[in-house]
């Protein structure tokens, strides 16, 4: 059992992120520089371990505070569980990722809490496994755990989710002139909105509509690959889970042919929603046009929104952390 000197802190933050890009479903994720979540986690020596949750800063959002309904502290205690570390916590919450709009937000949080608390004790988890880590608090929010959002948020850039043999990452840079305009309604969302988004999707799908959304992601790949915006935005098109969600969303086919009219190249739900993601290259005006389109689209529906113009993210990163040593630690 490992226990670390009481006041030791780290904090960590992590960017939200869009997943599925249309077609690939639990597969896609893309990191987004336009919020991120922070956590600061410090030890405390105490009889018996706990773990406390705060929040701190101007928080965007309200958030369960309890360690079993929120996803950072589901996350912290999964790996002092498997670690055998027995301090108490005292985990302070930045939260500045919107709640149930479909940019990540549960991801944000886990993944904060992972790297910190990996940082914090030294524990040199290798990124898949600290992937695998942030994936319980979306036990939280989705009912499962998915890794499209959390692999993104940690990694940063464009990411491909394989889960078959094994559980691995594949990480590409994305285009430097990639720009995405999310357009954010002012809905009410229920209580564990991924979860009840997964609920509509179809049991069976005709065989041409996994044909042409298995050429769609292929497409996608290739333009990350050849860092061509172009190409990425001809396989943002999906035929099996965003005719369902998009019933979800009052405004969804105004808002898309919106923006597609005034100069974006793709268009889509971002995640489970509500949120919609337009894709286009870096053209100061095409972006003012498209984000002006997307809220006139939510108008039309009577929806109030916000855009916010995005580029991809570089990832988690320690904001503070202890020395390096072993000098403060010591086993029981």
């Amino acid at each position: 059992m490992i226990q670390k000197s009481s006041g030791y802190s780290c904090t960590a933050a992590a960017p939200c992120s869009t997943a599925n890009l249309g077609p690939g479903f639990d597969v896609f994720g893309l990191s987004l520089d336009v919020f991120e979540d922070k956590v600061k986690i410090t030890s405390r020596l105490e009889p018996s371990q706990r773990i406390t949750i705060s929040t701190l800063g101007k928080t965007r959002t309200t958030v369960p505070l309890g360690p079993d309904d929120n996803c950072a502290g589901v996350v912290l205690k999964k790996m002092s569980d498997d670690f055998g570390i027995s301090d108490s916590l005292s985990v302070y919450l930045d939260k500045q990722v919107p709640t149930g709009m479909g940019v990540g937000s549960s991801a944000a949080s886990s993944v904060a809490a992972a790297v910190a608390f990996n940082r914090l004790y030294d524990l040199k988890i290798d990124k898949t496994k600290l992937i695998e880590y942030a994936a319980e608090g979306e036990l939280v929010s989705a009912g499962i755990k998915h890794y499209d959002n959390v692999s993104s948020s940690l990694l940063g850039g464009f990411v491909i989710v394989r889960t078959s043999p094994q559980l691995e990452f594949i990480r590409i840079d994305p285009p430097k002139d990639l720009v995405m305009i999310i357009a954010v309604p002012s809905i009410k969302v229920p209580i564990r909105k991924t979860e009840i988004a997964r609920r509509v999707l179809p049991k069976v799908v005709p065989l041409r509509n996994v044909i042409q959304n298995v050429s769609n992601a292929c497409t996608i790949v290739s333009g990350f690959l050849l860092k061509d915006v172009e190409t990425i935005a001809k396989g943002i098109d999906d035929m099996i889970v965003e005719p369902r969600r998009k019933e979800l969303i009052p405004g969804y086919d105004r808002v898309k042919m919106n923006a597609l009219s005034a100069g974006a190249l793709a268009v889509t739900i971002s995640g489970a929603g509500p949120s919609m993601i337009s894709f286009l290259r870096d053209d100061k005006e095409a972006i003012e046009c498209v984000a002006h389109s997307m809220t006139k689209g939510f108008k039309e529906a009577n929806i109030q929104s916000r855009t916010l113009t995005c580029h991809p993210s570089k990832g988690a990163r320690v904001l503070e952390a202890p020395p390096k040593t072993s000098a403060n630690e010591r086993s029981i």
